[in-house]
Order: structure tokens, then sequence, then C-alpha cells
């Protein structure tokens, strides 16, 4: 990504509805699907960005934070020194990680990597023989976008290909779309700027104000308790859980 986007996210994330509600979101995939036997899990955040998620994620365990940007690596480092069970690391490999994680996350980061599937056989071997991992990822390539481009996206998913590509490695437990029921007004947003060339990335991207930022939180927020019981059709964003495949 451009060193900007990392500013943004950096100064958004907190609060923005988006992060918000997909950091709802995981939490609640997490704890209603994983079985944690009364024990902190050992956890690792693979491409953690502005570091969104790493606050939530230390509810539930021991969370090794891996970002490959080097500005905002430190900038985690700095904002997290004094918490004990959040650590942020170089580049893990099975060959200098004495333990193996129980759960990775890898939160709308596949689609910025050329060859996806390398990184999904990279990822399953730092998981344990239990270990799972959980995935999301942008939707549908007819809103790949200016800002796709400016996020270094190389691609958006559908159910069909990400379920090719995880599943050589994993065993899916819950595959969904999700921002279901925004779709249609966002899309259509997205088509609109995208015939008349706007470049709509700093806004969409920046808080908007506190009454449609409250809305739409709420509206996006809500999905976390219907993906308990079911899978959505269709969404913005597609979010998997799968189990590390034992040969």
């Amino acid at each position: 990504m451009e060193p900007e986007v990392y500013l943004r996210h950096i100064e958004n994330e907190e609060a923005h509805w988006w992060f918000k509600a997909r950091r709802a979101i995981i939490y609640s995939i997490i704890k209603n699907n994983i079985n944690f036997e009364s024990k902190k899990i050992n956890i690792l955040d693979y491409g953690a960005g502005s570091g969104t998620n790493i606050g939530m994620l230390n509810k539930f365990g021991y969370v090794h934070v891996y970002e490959k940007d080097e500005k905002t690596s430190r900038f985690l480092k700095e904002k997290f020194k004094k918490y004990e069970n959040i650590k942020i690391i170089q580049k893990p490999n099975n060959n200098n990680n004495k333990e193996f994680f129980d759960l990775i996350l890898i939160a709308d980061v596949i689609e910025h990597v050329e060859d996806d599937m390398a990184i999904l056989q990279y990822l399953s071997e730092l998981l344990n023989k239990n270990g799972q991992i959980l995935i999301t990822v942008p939707a549908f390539d007819f809103l790949f976008s200016n800002k796709d481009k400016v996020l270094g996206h190389y691609r958006r998913y559908n159910k069909k290909n990400i379920k090719k590509i995880i599943s050589k490695y994993f065993n899916i437990t819950k595959l969904s779309y999700y921002n279901f029921f925004l779709f249609i007004p966002l899309a259509i947003y997205i088509i609109c700027s995208k015939i008349f060339r706007v470049n709509f990335i700093d806004s969409v991207e920046k808080k908007p104000n506190i009454i449609l930022n409250s809305i739409l939180f709420q509206i996006f927020h809500s999905e976390k308790f219907l993906l308990n019981f079911l899978n959505f059709p269709f969404g913005l964003s597609l979010i998997v859980l799968a189990k590390k495949k034992i040969y």
C-alpha cells in the first residue's frame, strides 16, 4: 500500500464504521467457532496494517503481530509496548518459531499478494496440527476500482475462487459473504464512481460525520449476530474460517 494509506488507517481505524464493525464480526466468529478449552491461545495477526484488530485478539490469548511496512511496524511496537501478551515480530517462519500458532488472522491481506496460493501454503505451515485460519477479502471483480489500485490489490474474490485456493491447504468450516445489507447502495456508488472516474478513496477511508458513521456502523455491525447462523449470498467482502489439513 502507499504510505498515505497507512496514515489514513492509523487515524481512522478506531472509530470508522467499517473498521469497528469488521472488528466486531471477526471477534464474534472467533468466539463462537473456536474451542478455547479454558486456555489462552497463541495467535498470529499477519499483515496487521494499522493494528485495528490487535486489541480485540488480545482478549483471546497471546498475539504475535507481523506487518511488512517497517514504519507502521515501528508504530505498532511503540503503541503496544506496555502489553505483555502482544509482541511485534519479524516475518515468522517455521524454522525459528518454537511455538506454532492456534489461530492466524489474515484480514484483507491476500488480495495484496500476487501469489495468493503461496502465502496460504506458507501460513498453513505456521499452524499447529489443530490450528485454524480466519481470512477476510474484498468480493467481486466487477467492483474492482481505483481504490483497489491505490490499496495495492491484485484482485477481488468470489465464493468459488476463494474456496478453490483455500481448500488446497485447509478444510473450510465457515464461508460467507458479509457487508450484505450495504451491498446494493455501496456497489452502485462504486460503479458510478468508476463510470464518472471519481477518485473516492479519501472520502470513504476517512470517518464520515458522526450521524452517518453511526448509521453505517449499526447496519454493518448487525451482521455479526446473523453470521453465526447463516451465510449471506452476496456482500462486499468474504469471510472464511478454516482448519489446517493434516496429511
